[in-house]
């Protein structure tokens, strides 16, 4: 993967760096030198002027600023990025996780990590930006992984990092799929976990969470203004390798969830194009790439989509 190595695991949104990279190292050592896994600076909206330089990979959303910060998890049993976090310190809320999915990350070495407690608090985030207690005991919510857990059993450090409370949000149980019939997001979850081909040099690149900015897009708040989100997206960014055309392409699909019981089979209503989730939630997914790519696999309509990632 070529991991930038770890000078902090946090940044603030309010740092802005006198160093301005036109490009960073390839995302994953399962790519080519010489594809399009690393930012250009052929656009206009990207994170690659931001200090952070973990920012800068592509399955990085444009920063929102403000108060939030950056919290990027890395494996120190493997030196690579785990996954990376935006977290609101006044909302005490996740605004999303991101992270990718590659050959040596996807290789399940390890089992389900079990813990107590069973969702730790995030030794990354300053106490005053986060509950002192697990808020979501006694609410009838799970905790919702953003980064699932099975999405990283390559390496025990890994897996653990996955169960962080910081990596949640609060779930119905018949959303989230702990409920006897599963639920529309593990669903999803295991639609672009098929999505990847372990064996392949393809990389995944994903960001998820829930809507905490918009009071109408919320669907409660709890004890001490803990917020329960009213939807829940998911962007994934896949670069394959097409042997058609013989080269290293991208497809991209967004779905967008109402936040209720939930155990559909199918997953093609929720099925969006990354342009219309960006409408929907005012955040510009994958920054990072070249314009003239994003542009092209932002805006394909819903039916290509869904006949190219074979939704059913």
């Amino acid at each position: 993967m070529n991991p930038i190595k770890p000078l902090s695991g946090i940044f603030s949104l309010l740092f802005v760096a006198a160093i301005f990279l036109s490009a960073c190292g390839s995302d994953n050592s399962n790519s080519p030198d010489d594809d399009n896994s690393k930012p250009t600076a052929n656009n206009k909206n990207s994170n690659l002027k931001e200090g952070n330089q973990y920012t800068h990979r592509l399955e990085f959303p444009k920063l929102k600023g403000g108060k939030s910060i950056v919290v990027t998890h890395i494996d120190q049993s493997t030196d690579e990025v785990n996954y990376s976090i935006e977290w609101d310190g006044e909302k005490k809320s996740n605004r999303w996780t991101c992270y990718q999915l590659y050959q040596s990350n996807s290789k399940w070495n390890v089992g389900r990590w079990y813990g107590n407690p069973q969702y730790p608090s995030d030794p990354l985030i300053p106490a005053s930006m986060a509950f002192s207690y697990d808020p979501y005991w006694n609410t009838g919510y799970d905790h919702g992984h953003l980064c699932p857990s099975a999405d990283r059993r390559n390496t025990d450090e890994a897996q653990k990092q996955t169960f962080y409370i910081s990596n949640m949000q609060p779930q119905l149980s018949a959303f989230n799929g702990s409920a006897k019939g599963g639920g529309i997001w593990l669903t999803m979850e295991n639609k672009i976990r098929a999505a990847f081909n372990i064996n392949s040099k393809d990389t995944m690149f994903i960001c998820r969470g829930g809507t905490i900015d918009e009071s109408s897009k919320v669907k409660a708040y709890l004890r001490n203004g803990f917020i329960v989100p009213g939807y829940f997206f998911s962007a994934a960014l896949m670069k394959y390798y097409n042997y058609a055309h013989k080269k290293w392409e991208y497809k991209a699909i967004g779905f967008w969830f109402k936040h209720e019981n939930n155990q559909d089979s199918s997953l093609k209503p929720y099925v969006v194009n990354i342009k219309e989730l960006e409408e929907l939630i005012h955040i510009d997914f994958f920054c990072n790439l070249p314009d003239d790519i994003e542009k092209k696999v932002e805006g394909l309509n819903k039916d290509i989509i869904i006949n190219l990632w074979n939704i059913k």
